[in-house]
């Protein structure tokens, strides 16, 4: 009695010292305590048992509610994946949860609402677990790479949860994970996010999570370690099934073989209307193309180019081609759907089944994180348009918890792509809180040593500044577009420090190791880009330093930011280049960075221009970071007009030869690839940022971060006939539509949201007029200063603005 009395007294100080609802104290911590379970079973000892069938535990903890329920919240995350139902019914519409991180540093929880799941009486709280990427295979990319090494933290997929009850009468009630609860193992076989799942449908265990099941032969759970990271709230936007697609198409090139056609290429997986004699075996497979004989081709979305014997390690498959197997059971005519694992597919080739499916019983299932996407854009070009859908659905083809450079080989969250494609994903999509996990990702993934190029960090350390850079670069773009200074206070100490490791890495400023512009048809050095992305990070340093305040940083980073400049412009622009190098990315890049004298800007963008009418069929052949360029350079140094010649054609390279060869996602490549590349790639998609940004003319302005002021200047050129463009920004919805009504005439539409201002910069000439009209008012334009030169300024409201010849 004395020792709980002391006890008592003991938790009492504890808690009036950290009270429960303290945010820093992860809740389940609070009250009582839950642990992290697992099952009793060890790991195998060598790679190639990992091949073998291993399949998901099932976990199962009935509990008695009494009284009335007021609320019910669930809490709960695991190490791997998990799917949480209660009495039988799945929790929540997220997929693939929690979202991939190291987990030895940070994991995420959800949050969900349960109170009408649950009834009076007996209750049952159900979870099963896969692998996810804390269980991967060692599978060895490119035949060097095996996550199960590369990763920080491996192990044994387990969970940790707590379920909170709070009753009307004022009491409370909590269900926590702990060696109380009961697993038995269940159907999915095999299951892996590279290489899918194997499902034996004789092995599924009926109501195994609905109360009243019979678990005398189930085995009790085991506690284990926590996998050491952090346990926060997830406050970005989940994995969710967002769209279903039904088949344009199911034909059989061959006997017992059935292609079924998606219509478009996307990320997830598939709902299938099964049935078959009991142990047949129904196999699945899929690629984003089809050879000319209409049977699949896989190849582009092989795991790591793991395309012969050997090259996988030991137990691994000769080809690691995305491949789901269904096993038979004895119920018929039975609906599936794989778990724990997503492909990249147009095409699935189905082979086992007795008969030809029908397209009513075949379901895609497009996943991706549930990001808003109310911003939009389309125009009078069909084939722009067709650009921006596959450009759009590539972006979210690539958005599973982390940004990958391909959702299928690689699944890799790479800085550089986030570098060059970002702006546009802001564009697309509201990426703010997205990006903020993004950022979190590369603060676990980084050392004081070497750059690293993916987060979360997966062993990769060759390409340099230009990749681990986006730890800085999205937080400027969360600045610049979100006016978010809270993630600049945060991380400001972090920031200098990584500077500093910058310049011991590169004493002398010149970058001279990583990759350069990835992709190029022709050659650039690192040189070149990698120290131009040096020198745009000091430039953002000097905009945080003058936020937080620090002069003396400030003033630091403005010298590093003029000496870095004129190592660039000695190296490439006073001196002849020695050496091959691809002229379009040189000049973008000077002129992009600011490198360029004044007084030899013309020189600069003619020789640009130069370099772009001797490339192939006078389009780009830039890469990376010189296509992101080079669409903001020629449209501000020459004209918007030039780069739409380019986007709005099919010639090679481009983005319309793409669409004309039958692309429904960007590719990884100008040239087209039907063995080795990415067909789902985003690393070209930066043509949607200058559609906003120059069809449409809704641009950010450093000055005024956040569009408190913005610029709306949308251009016009010769073949467009007309440009609707809609852009959520923090104070609301920005309009810029526009269309030609005459010769030389346009209409223009424009909506300014509450709080903010445009600054409106329209083509007038001499032999134009221009008149305004504010929706809902009386307005007289003539108070506006500078409408009749086109340079003026519009606070809250919707205009139509009429440019027409004089008569």
């Amino acid at each position: 009695m004395k020792s709980y009395t002391i006890l008592f007294f003991l938790f009492a100080i504890l808690s009036c010292k950290q009270p429960p609802e303290q945010t820093d104290i992860p809740v389940f911590d609070r009250g009582v305590i839950a642990d992290w379970i697992t099952d009793t079973r060890e790991l195998p000892k060598k790679d190639s048992l990992f091949y073998l069938d291993r399949p998901t535990p099932l976990f199962r903890k009935e509990f008695v509610l009494g009284d009335e329920i007021k609320s019910a919240t669930l809490f709960i995350t695991a190490a791997g994946y998990y799917k949480a139902t209660i009495n039988g019914q799945k929790i929540g519409k997220s997929v693939l949860d929690p979202a991939w991180t190291d987990y030895s540093k940070r994991i995420y929880y959800s949050e969900y609402d349960v109170t009408s799941s649950l009834i009076k009486g007996t209750n049952c709280l159900g979870v099963s677990l896969g692998n996810g990427f804390y269980n991967p295979l060692p599978l060895r990319k490119w035949g060097r790479r095996n996550l199960r090494n590369d990763l920080n933290k491996v192990g044994k997929p387990a969970f940790i949860a707590k379920l909170v009850i709070s009753y009307e009468n004022g009491k409370t009630q909590e269900i926590v994970s702990d060696n109380t609860w009961k697993f038995a193992l269940g159907p999915l076989l095999q299951n892996d996010v590279y290489i899918g799942i194997v499902y034996d449908a004789r092995k599924k265990i009926s109501a195994w999570n609905w109360p009243g099941y019979d678990e005398t032969s189930w085995n009790f759970a085991q506690k284990t370690e926590s996998p050491g990271g952090k346990i926060q709230k997830a406050f970005f936007p989940p994995v969710q099934i967002v769209k279903e697609l039904t088949p344009v198409e199911i034909y059989s090139p061959v006997t017992e073989t059935f292609i079924v056609d998606m219509g478009v290429n996307f990320t997830g997986t598939y709902k299938i209307k099964l049935s078959g004699k009991v142990g047949d075996t129904i196999k699945f497979r899929f690629g984003e193309r089809v050879y000319e004989d209409g049977t699949l081709n896989p190849m582009t979305t092989v795991a790591g180019q793991i395309k012969r014997k050997g090259v996988g390690g030991p137990g691994a498959p000769d080809i690691a081609w995305q491949t789901d197997s269904y096993i038979v059971g004895d119920t018929t005519n039975t609906w599936f759907s794989p778990e724990f694992t997503y492909h990249t597919y147009r095409y699935m080739e189905i082979k086992g089944l007795s008969k030809k499916p029908k397209i009513s019983e075949i379901k895609g299932l497009f996943m991706h994180s549930n990001v808003s996407n109310e911003n939009s854009f389309f125009c009078s070009s069909d084939l722009l348009n067709s650009i921006q859908e596959a450009t759009e659905r590539t972006f979210l083809a690539n958005l599973v918890s982390v940004q990958s450079d391909c959702p299928a080989r690689e699944k890799f969250g790479y800085g550089g792509d986030l570098n060059a494609t970002s702006e546009s994903f802001i564009y697309n999509f509201d990426m703010q809180a997205f990006y903020r996990k993004t950022i979190y990702d590369w603060i676990d993934a980084m050392n004081d040593s070497i750059f690293v190029d993916t987060a979360p960090y997966t062993g990769i350390e060759y390409c340099g500044i230009s990749w681990e850079s986006a730890f800085l670069i999205t937080q400027y773009y969360l600045y610049l577009y979100y006016a978010d200074t809270d993630i600049i206070k945060e991380l400001y100490e972090l920031d200098n420090k990584w500077m500093d490791k910058v310049a011991r890495i590169h004493p002398d400023g010149m970058v001279d190791k990583g990759l350069s512009d990835h992709e190029s048809l022709e050659p650039v050095p690192e040189q070149l880009t990698g120290t131009a992305h040096y020198l745009q990070c000091a430039r953002i340093m000097q905009v945080f330093a003058g936020i937080m305040g620090d002069k003396e940083m400030e003033e630091k980073y403005e010298r590093l930011a003029e000496k870095l400049k004129r190592l660039i412009r000695a190296e490439f622009w006073d001196k002849p280049v020695v050496g091959e190098i691809n002229g379009q990315t040189l000049y973008s890049t000077l002129l992009y960075h600011g490198i360029i004298p004044e007084t030899d800007l013309s020189a600069a963008a003619d020789s640009l221009l130069l370099a772009i009418n001797n490339g192939p069929s006078g389009h780009f052949n830039t890469g990376i970071f010189g296509t992101k360029y080079v669409l903001e350079v020629l449209s501000q140094y020459d004209s918007p007009e030039k780069v739409f010649e380019i986007a709005n054609s099919t010639e090679f390279p481009g983005w319309g030869f793409m669409i004309d060869k039958g692309a429904t996602t960007l590719w990884e490549t100008w040239k087209e690839s039907e063995n080795t590349y990415s067909n789902c790639h985003p690393m070209f998609g930066s043509v949607t940022e200058w559609y906003y940004r120059w069809l449409g003319g809704i641009r950010p302005q450093a000055q005024n971060p956040g569009f408190k002021v913005f610029t709306l200047a949308p251009a016009t050129p010769e073949g467009l006939e007309f440009v609707n463009c809609v852009y959520h920004s923090p104070f609301g919805e920005i309009v810029s539509n526009w269309q030609k009504i005459g010769e030389n005439s346009y209409l223009y539409e424009m909506k300014i949201p509450a709080g903010s201002k445009a600054e409106v910069k329209l083509n007038i000439a001499n032999s134009q007029s221009i008149s305004i009209q504010k929706e809902g008012v009386n307005f007289d334009h003539e108070k506006i200063e500078g409408l009749e030169t086109g340079r003026f300024n519009l606070n809250e409201g919707s205009y139509i603005i009429t440019v027409s010849n004089r008569s």
